[in-house]
């Protein structure tokens, strides 16, 4: 008789965990595509930075060759 009275307790506390448990997988899931975000914007401004560096090795290399024919 004792048992049957604990029934919907248990029951209750285990679909309380599952529910965690998946609010917590949900949560997981957003946190991945923001840090995924993150990635996606560290790389193209990488990518800039990387093309102005280009940028500016050219404007060097030009300088430099008229300098040397100034000599």
């Amino acid at each position: 008789m004792a048992y049957e009275e604990l029934i919907p307790v248990i029951l209750s506390i285990i679909i309380g965990t599952l529910a965690a448990i998946v609010y917590s997988l949900r949560v997981l899931i957003l946190m991945e595509r923001r840090i995924a975000r993150v990635d996606e914007n560290i790389a193209s401004m990488a990518k800039a930075i990387l093309a102005e560096e280009k940028k500016i090795e050219e404007e060097e290399k030009v300088i430099e060759k008229k300098l040397s024919r100034k000599k």
